[in-house]
C-alpha cells in the first residue's frame, strides 16, 4: 500500500481487532482527539475570550466554560466510536493514516514558513533601504512597520495559501528548506565580505528557516528512524523487545514530554507560546524580520506534530511487540 509517501507491504489481512489492539487504537485517537479540543480551547479562551475549561473548577463559570470541559468527553466518544465501527482496520494500518495527516499538517507549515519570510525578508529589505513607501505608499510602509498589521494582513494570508498548497502539494520540502537556509547564510558571507552589507533581517531569515528546518522536521525524522538513539542495549533486542520499549518510551518519554511542553507553552495568556503570538512580538534589531511570534508558535507546531507522531509510532510499535507482520526494520530505517 502506498498512502502520501509512506509505503507498507506484507500487511496482515483484515481481521476484527482483539482487546489490546482496541485499546491501543482507543489510547491512541483519545490522545488525538483531545489534542484537538486543547487547542480549539486554547483558541477560543485566549483569542475569543471564552472563560476557560479551568474556570469551571471555581463554581462561577457559565455554559461556555463547561461546553470547553465537555468538548473533551464528547471528543472521546467520537474517538471510541470511530474505533469500534473500524474494527477491521489494523494497528499499522491506523499507524500510516495518522502519519499520513501529520505529513500534510507538517507540509502546510513548511509552505508558511516559505512564504512568510520570503515576504516578510523582502518588506524588511525594502523598509531598512526607504524605498518601501514609493511602493505602497507612506501610510502603508508605515503601517507595515507595526507587528501586528504586518501580522495580520501579510503573514495571515500568507498562512492562509500555505494551508492550501500543503493539502494539495506532494513533497515535505525538506531538502529545499535547508537550501534556502544555506542561501540565506551564503548570501549574507557574500554581501559581508564583499560588499560590506549586512542588515539585521538577514540573520532574521536564517535564524527563522533553520528553525523551522529541525523542529518541524522532528516528526518526520522519528518516523524514518533518524533520530539518535543510545542502542548500547536497543540494538541487541529482539523485534518484539524493540517494539516494546519503543511502545513505552513514545508513551513515557515522548507523548508525555509533548503534553508538557503544549501545557507550559499555552497555559494562559502568559504561556510563552500564546503571549509572543498575542503580542505579535518582534526583536529588538530595528529593521529586523516581525517573525518572532511566528518563532514561539513553532514551538506549538513542534509539540503537535511529535505528538501525532508518537501516537502513529506507539501503534507501530505496538504491533511489532506482538509480533504482527508488515514493520519496520528498525536497524536499516526502511519500511518492511
Amino acid at each position: 500500500m502506498v498512502a502520501d509517501g509512506i509505503e507498507t507491504q506484507g500487511q496482515s489481512p483484515a481481521t476484527p481487532q482483539d482487546g489490546i489492539a482496541a485499546g491501543v487504537r482507543m489510547f491512541g485517537w483519545f490522545t488525538l482527539a483531545c489534542l484537538v479540543v486543547f487547542l480549539i480551547n486554547n483558541y477560543l479562551t485566549n483569542w475569543l475570550g471564552w472563560p476557560g475549561p479551568w474556570s469551571a473548577l471555581t463554581g462561577n463559570a457559565g455554559g461556555l466554560a463547561w461546553a470547553q470541559v465537555i468538548a473533551f468527553p464528547v471528543a472521546c466518544v467520537i474517538a471510541a466510536m470511530y474505533v469500534i465501527r473500524s474494527s477491521m482496520r489494523g494497528l499499522r494500518e491506523d499507524s500510516v493514516f495518522i502519519s499520513n495527516i501529520n505529513v500534510v499538517l507538517i507540509r502546510m507549515a513548511f509552505f508558511m514558513v516559505l512564504y512568510v519570510g520570503l515576504a516578510d525578508a523582502a518588506i524588511s529589505f525594502l523598509r531598512v533601504e526607504g524605498l518601501l513607501p514609493s511602493v505602497v505608499g507612506e501610510k502603508m510602509a508605515t503601517d507595515l512597520g507595526i507587528s501586528s498589521i504586518r501580522g495580520t494582513y501579510v503573514h495571515m494570508p500568507l498562512i492562509a495559501l500555505a494551508i492550501v498548497t500543503g493539502a494539495f502539494g506532494r513533497t515535505l520540502g525538506f531538502h529545499w528548506l535547508a537550501l534556502l537556509a544555506v542561501a540565506a547564510e551564503l548570501l549574507i558571507v557574500i554581501t559581508r565580505f564583499v560588499f560590506s552589507y549586512e542588515q539585521a533581517f538577514m540573520a532574521d531569515l536564517v535564524r527563522f528557516w533553520y528553525a523551522a528546518l529541525f523542529l518541524f522536521a522532528s516528526a518526520h525524522t522519528l518516523l524514518e528512524e533518524g533520530h539518535v538513539r543510545v542502542d548500547v542495549l536497543y540494538s541487541g533486542f529482539s523485534a518484539k523487545a524493540k517494539g516494546r520499549v519503543n511502545a513505552f518510551g513514545s508513551v513515557l518519554l515522548g507523548i508525555s514530554l509533548c503534553w508538557v511542553v503544549l501545557s507550559i507553552g499555552m497555559y494562559g495568556k502568559t504561556g510563552i507560546i500564546n503571549s509572543a503570538i498575542l503580542a505579535f512580538e518582534t526583536t529588538q534589531t530595528g529593521f529586523g524580520m516581525y517573525v518572532k511570534y511566528l518563532m514561539a508558535g513553532f514551538l506549538g507546531i513542534f509539540a503537535i506534530s511529535m505528538i501525532i507522531q508518537f501516537v502513529s509510532y506507539m501503534m507501530d510499535a505496538v504491533a511489532d511487540w506482538r509480533g504482527e507482520p508488515g514493520g519496520r526494520d528498525h536497524d536499516v530505517h526502511a519500511v518492511q
